[in-house]
């Protein structure tokens, strides 16, 4: 199975967790794809079966700008990836209350106008309270994994 890993970085940590996953998704024996500033023509000549999206916050809630032209150019055109296995990592800062993991919320609405199916909750990662946030990522991977191969 064929696995999208898409970013969204500010300071580096949530792409780290996202070539953390890819690595973990190979050794499980998926062909798992990651690479931080992809174009949504890259995104579709992969030809997804499953996406994981792993993105930081932002501002007000927003997704970090290497992320938003894929998800602008994803939005705008709907490819057609109804029912595909789909889920979202947030990283984000509890302080910032109510905008807290916004980015990753705004992945899972887009989820949601694609039909993809989200196999997992959105996995929340508080920088306020890890500091090794591939290691806090690993058990709900392989919650992913599993329901991958599922």
């Amino acid at each position: 199975m064929k696995v999208a890993i898409l970013s969204g970085s500010v300071y580096g940590t949530a792409e780290e967790v996202a070539r953390h996953a890819e690595r973990l998704l190979k050794e499980a024996g998926f062909d798992a794809w990651h690479a931080p500033r992809m174009s949504l023509e890259e995104l579709k000549a992969f030809e997804p079966e499953a996406f994981l999206t792993v993105t930081a916050t932002t501002g007000m809630g927003e997704l970090p700008e290497n992320l938003q032209p894929l998800y602008f150019a994803i939005r705008d055109q709907l490819p057609a990836w109804f029912g595909k296995p789909a889920a979202v990592i947030a990283l984000g800062d509890a302080s910032y209350g109510d905008t807290f993991c916004g980015g990753g919320e705004l992945v899972r609405e887009l989820y949601g106008e694609l039909g993809l199916e989200e196999v997992l909750p959105m996995l929340r990662l508080d920088a306020s309270e890890t500091v090794t946030p591939e290691a806090d990522a690993e058990p709900w991977l392989a919650g992913f994994i599993a329901a991958l191969k599922g």
